[in-house]
């Protein structure tokens, strides 16, 4: 079934109406940890959803008070039925709308949230009411988030109860900054480590303490050499914190870390050794305790989303532009959704880059074409996992 000519020319009536609402979202303070901006921004989605005659269900994470509200959209229709995800939420600290706020530089957008991912979340809810505009109703359930820039803590088990139910995931993440679609991402594990040592006077008794800091400084040495032993692994001490003054032998020190795989092979495999170096003391009498914070298991590339992905390479050339899918380091919630057995697409919206960055940018003039390619995705979906 070719495109119908109908639905590009519903995505470009949309337009002007879809700058105003970036301009209006990106102009919210919503990081992760902001939970009043990212209720704003939660409005706004229930506002368009119901719009389409979505059942809306708005569930508050009632032991995360430092986290916004979870929205889920129901909207009936024929076909299979789709689960379109995005988030609200940023990496920004309030007070960064002020410093930067929303603009347009040529033909990019700018300002905290652009392309990560308020330009995704829009072309999600553009490229339904395109479609309801051009007479289809896809049978949808549209999930809009608040945390998954901290690993979606809250939203994951929400979002795996509602995968049995449906038969594939478009998830609304920004294509990459060369227009690639993604169909693959890495596995990630935020990892705590605290050491545990005992304090001392660095200069009257050096010797009955045991450094924290210098074994966390050892074990940190050792789980880099973790770099490169496998072909996709990647491990990262982002965050060390240790001690309490220069005279004090440290207690106590912490070491946040960043492990990324690409398959569930090699991330179990790394995982574990990481857990082995860890058991082992680097120094005498002090101890390592492991927590981990949150984490994805690694998307990988299914038939499923491998039929997708053609599927979405073939619209593109009939809307004459072209279109290829890539595997990506970055998490999302498609790890979620992929790591349980269902098809998923990621990188469906507007091409964008610099993300989490000052220079964060969405590209204007992309947007209505990705729109439409997300919506004739959508429309067409049942071709690819039937």
């Amino acid at each position: 079934m070719p495109i119908p000519p109908v639905l590009p020319e519903a995505v470009r009536d949309r337009y002007p109406r879809f700058l105003a609402e970036l301009e209006a979202l990106v102009n919210i303070d919503c990081g992760s940890y902001t939970p009043a901006g990212v209720n704003r921004v939660a409005d706004a989605v229930i506002g368009s959803l119901e719009e389409l005659g979505a059942r809306v269900e708005r569930i508050h994470p009632a032991d995360r008070q430092d986290l916004g509200d979870l929205v889920i959209g129901r909207i009936a229709g024929d076909g299979p039925r789709l689960l379109l995800i995005g988030h609200m939420d940023t990496v920004f600290e309030p007070g960064t709308v002020a410093q930067r706020p929303f603009q347009v530089d040529g033909g990019l957008a700018r300002g905290p949230g652009t392309s990560d991912m308020k330009g995704g979340l829009l072309a999600g809810l553009h490229a339904l009411a395109a479609l309801h505009a051009a007479g289809i109703h896809p049978a949808i359930t549209f999930v809009a988030n608040p945390d998954e820039e901290i690993g979606s803590p809250f939203s994951t088990p929400h979002i795996r109860e509602l995968v049995p139910k449906h038969d594939a995931a478009l998830v609304l993440e920004c294509a990459r900054a060369n227009g690639d679609i993604v169909s693959a991402r890495k596995g990630i594990a935020d990892l705590a480590v605290t050491f545990h040592g005992r304090a001392a006077h660095a200069g009257v008794e050096p010797e009955k303490g045991r450094s924290a800091i210098l074994a966390a400084a050892r074990q940190v040495s050792a789980l880099h050499e973790l770099n490169g032993r496998w072909p996709s692994v990647t491990l990262n001490a982002g965050v060390i914190d240790g001690g309490t003054r220069p005279n004090v032998v440290a207690a106590t020190c912490r070491v946040e870390l960043d492990l990324r795989a690409a398959t569930v092979a090699e991330f179990d495999a790394a995982e574990q050794e990481v857990e082995r170096l860890l058991a082992v003391p680097a120094v005498d009498g002090v101890r390592a305790e492991v927590r981990r914070l949150a984490g994805h298991l690694p998307m990988e590339r299914s038939p499923g989303t491998a039929r997708l992905a053609e599927l979405a390479i073939r619209l593109a050339g009939e809307l004459r532009f072209a279109l290829h899918d890539t595997a990506t380091g970055g998490a999302s919630d498609a790890n979620t959704t992929a790591a349980v057995g269902l098809p998923t697409l990621d990188g469906l919206g507007p091409i964008g880059g610099d993300d989490h960055s000052a220079s964060e940018w969405l590209d204007l003039e992309s947007v209505v074409a990705r729109t439409t390619l997300l919506a004739a995705l959508i429309a067409t979906a049942g071709r690819a996992i039937e």
